[in-house]
């Protein structure tokens, strides 16, 4: 992730190194596939001119792990952490953020 340009004056509610980012503190989303790349961007522009860029795959596990918690009926937490897998199927990323078992109604999304 890049960021880019917060200001002292933040809308952005910050605890500590902590950011909640609301949706009113967006000024515009960017999801594209820039020229020469094969892989989507998204940048989050928000309205204090902070700029974030993920690349696919942390969009990816995002939503992945989203979409875990909104559909099943009774997980409330998932935790992915960034991991160098020692063996990984061809064509994955090298750098990875898997399921990592949680306590308290967290569990590992399929």
């Amino acid at each position: 992730m890049m960021v880019h340009g917060r200001g002292a004056a933040s809308p952005v509610q910050v605890l500590g190194d902590t950011m909640n980012i609301k949706n009113e503190d967006v000024k515009e989303l960017i999801a594209e596939i820039p020229e020469g790349h094969k892989h989507i961007r998204t940048t989050i522009m928000l309205q204090d001119g902070t700029e974030m860029t993920f690349q696919e795959a942390t969009i990816a596990n995002l939503v992945r792990a989203y979409v875990s918690i909104k559909t099943h009926p009774s997980l409330s937490k998932i935790v992915l952490s960034g991991t160098k897998p020692d063996k990984r199927k061809d064509g994955y990323a090298e750098w990875q953020l898997l399921e990592k078992q949680v306590s308290g109604g967290g569990y590992p999304c399929s």
